[in-house]
């Protein structure tokens, strides 16, 4: 399915993004689901697939989480059942993806699928960061508050509520509405009947996970050697105190190697290309050779890239799932970062480098990518 996406985006970065809420009615004309409830139940209950079940009774929240044996317990109203990274499991669903793609890849998370009965959803609530809702079958209810200060409190320890807020936006959203909600602001919805609802989210790393993710990376890589020197110590009053100069050196120590281009910019390329979810990979058996990609690529076959897999490029070096693509064809890496699906014209001359057929054909045996037949 090509979903057409109906949004101007100069305007939508200029006046919405980060900023505002936005309804945008019909931004899918004709929506199409592309995936069925009972398909969204059946990949809830496979082991790699992260789930939940949202319920409410009586004022009372319950969560169960996934993988589910069976739903004949549940009855005809109050519930949701959500399914995380479904992009990675369901290739229709990966569609979605794409006309949201005016927004860099690197910000880019995952797809979340609700389905809800009447009455289903998760309560008031607050985001930290981006997302963009789907209405698909069915009918939903949603309200977003303005972005003030809210306490928050559990309902239950796995759900993070908020109390009711006053509505700068409420709607009843029918298939292929789309709701933008920028992080911040409080929302919440629920089903009028039965429906399913696409999230399309974004990444946004807070500073303690980047700290954290380059520690990993300078350890790994016996980084950040150097030991402090003072060969011009002077005798000091107080020697209990550490002088301006000193923190100063030992804030640098650190600094010098976030500063250092090279470091930075490698760590960031494999901490941000690292899939946050399971992928949904499956190695060809036996492998292919690589003889073998190029006669495919040449008889007319595709390669196809694997849902949820990221693929980056920063300066001249391209990164997919936590790994540098270390060649010279940077054309033809470009080409695996830019195309969800990649032919012989658009990998060019590269073909006929044997090192490049080697890199694309671990990556085929890899399952990050594999022919569309």
């Amino acid at each position: 399915m090509d979903y057409q996406l109906e949004l101007d985006w100069n305007d939508f970065l200029a006046n919405y993004w980060q900023k505002r809420p936005l309804l945008i009615k019909r931004g899918f004309k004709n929506f199409i689901d592309p995936i069925s409830p009972d398909e969204l139940a059946g990949l809830a209950m496979e082991n790699e697939v992260d789930s939940r079940l949202v319920s409410h009774h009586e004022g009372r929240w319950d969560v169960k989480h996934g993988p589910f044996q069976s739903y004949d317990h549940l009855g005809e109203n109050n519930w949701s059942i959500l399914v995380q990274a479904v992009d990675h499991w369901h290739e229709p669903s990966a569609h979605l993806m794409r006309p949201f793609r005016s927004i860099p890849d690197w910000r880019m998370d995952d797809l979340m699928i609700s389905f809800s009965v009447p009455g289903g959803g998760v309560g008031p609530h607050l985001d930290q960061y981006d997302v963009f809702i789907i209405q698909g079958t069915g009918r939903r209810r949603w309200r977003v508050g303005e972005k003030i200060a809210m306490k928050q409190h559990c309902p239950h320890p796995d759900l993070l509520q908020v109390e009711p807020f006053d509505a700068i936006i409420d709607d009843e959203m029918e298939p292929g509405d789309i709701l933008y909600i920028p992080p911040g602001f409080p929302h919440e919805g629920y089903s009028l009947e039965s429906s399913l609802n696409y999230s399309v989210g974004f990444r946004a790393p807070s500073s303690r996970e980047m700290v954290s993710g380059f520690a990993d990376y300078v350890l790994s890589r016996e980084l950040g050697g150097r030991r402090y020197s003072d060969p011009d110590l002077k005798l000091r009053e107080h020697p209990a105190k550490i002088e301006q100069h000193e923190l100063d050196g030992l804030r640098n120590m650190m600094l010098d190697l976030v500063g250092n281009p090279e470091h930075f910019n490698n760590w960031l390329g494999e901490f941000i290309s690292q899939s946050r979810h399971e992928l949904d990979l499956a190695p060809p058996e036996p492998p292919y050779q690589a003889g073998e990609v190029h006669e495919l690529l040449e008889a007319g076959e595709t390669l196809q890239r694997l849902g949820g897999l990221k693929v980056l490029r920063i300066g001249d070096r391209c990164y997919v799932n936590g790994e540098a693509m270390i060649t010279d064809q940077l054309a033809a890496v470009d080409a695996l970062t830019r195309h969800t699906i990649v032919t012989q014209e658009l990998l060019g001359e590269a073909l006929d480098d044997p090192s490049f057929l080697a890199l694309l054909a671990a990556l085929v045996n890899s399952g990050y990518w594999y022919f569309n037949d």
